[in-house]
């Protein structure tokens, strides 16, 4: 009786090759019609050569975090996604920015001289309408970073392709906190001087009425500014442009400039500061490849901002 070592259709151990068929072993017949001992069967070169569709990217060497039965869209439709996402959401701010700016370099009056606010009531006769509209206003803005997650899905792709999971919370706890603690602390004192020198307008980054849920909206604020503007202007275009073969300093430096970009309503001292801090960001995303770190730091210079101006604002002489 012949021994078989693999049944046939039933893959064998893989070997380094990584052909499941290499080791498998078939009977020979002999002359007289009598099956003989199984004799090694080389199929290494079987395994069908398969091409990816016209224009897909290939991923010979697929990540860990990615799907294997997936296969990234072409260069153009990678493209066309990236621009769709954009406008959708930063590159309109952009260019709502740019013209807010115009507006205010057309007035006639120095730029200290305005002001603008971040958060502010919409109907103040009617609490219970007006936390309705924050809440629309907040939740319907975060569509386009559902969309990014649905698109990374769809390419195989896993969240943790940017770090946006709780795996390493711990650290990406402790930079986020250091980051805010520099990245936040600088910006103030760059505010503070830029607003002096009549390149910003004054923030007046609260004016809600006082209600029992003001915290709970400007945290909500605060939080809903660290997931759109990281996950897509930082981890999303960062991750997209590489694969699209950008070079790091041009991806980093995209990145910056869109997030200065979508700061110039605040004047020119805001669109200078933002591009440092997307400078800085960038690079440490390109090191950590964690995007929790920066919506962490974000989050906390925002809500710190934004709960300080309400305690302190007109209050003490230092704040505009």
């Amino acid at each position: 009786m012949a021994t078989f070592r693999a049944a046939p259709g039933i893959p064998a151990e893989p070997d380094n090759s990584g052909s499941v068929l290499a080791h498998t072993e078939v009977p020979s017949m002999s002359e007289d019609g009598q099956v003989d001992s199984a004799e090694p069967l080389d199929t290494t070169d079987l395994t069908p050569d398969v091409e990816p569709a016209s224009g897909a990217i290939a991923h010979p060497l697929r990540a860990p975090d990615e799907d294997p039965q997936f296969t990234l869209p072409g260069r153009k439709t990678l493209r066309s996604e990236l621009w769709i996402v954009l406008w959708l959401s930063i590159a309109a701010s952009g260019l709502r920015s740019l013209l807010s700016l115009l507006d205010s370099l057309t007035r006639g009056v120095k730029l200290s001289s305005q002001s603008t606010t971040l958060i502010t009531t919409y109907i103040a006769d009617r609490p219970w309408l007006d936390i309705m509209f924050q809440a629309t206003r907040i939740a319907l803005a975060l569509i386009p970073v559902l969309l990014v997650i649905h698109l990374l899905r769809r390419g195989g792709e896993r969240l943790s392709a940017i770090g946006l999971d709780f795996t390493d919370w711990k650290r990406d706890l402790l930079r986020g906190a250091a980051l805010a603690a520099i990245v936040g602390g600088t910006g103030l004192v760059f505010y503070l001087i830029a607003f002096h020198l009549g390149m910003n307008v004054r923030i007046a980054a609260v004016t809600t009425k006082d209600a029992w849920w003001t915290i709970i909206l400007l945290l909500a604020s605060a939080a809903f500014n660290a997931i759109l503007e990281e996950v897509i202007v930082l981890a999303y275009f960062i991750h997209r442009t590489e694969q699209l073969g950008w070079k790091s300093w041009q991806s980093v430096g995209g990145s910056a400039l869109l997030r200065g970009a979508y700061h110039l309503y605040q004047g020119f001292g805001g669109f200078i500061g933002n591009i440092a801090m997307g400078l800085i960001f960038g690079t440490l995303f390109k090191r950590w490849g964690r995007v929790m770190p920066f919506l962490i730091a974000h989050f906390i210079i925002d809500a710190v901002a934004f709960i300080g101006y309400d305690l302190l604002g007109g209050k003490v002489s230092w704040l505009p």
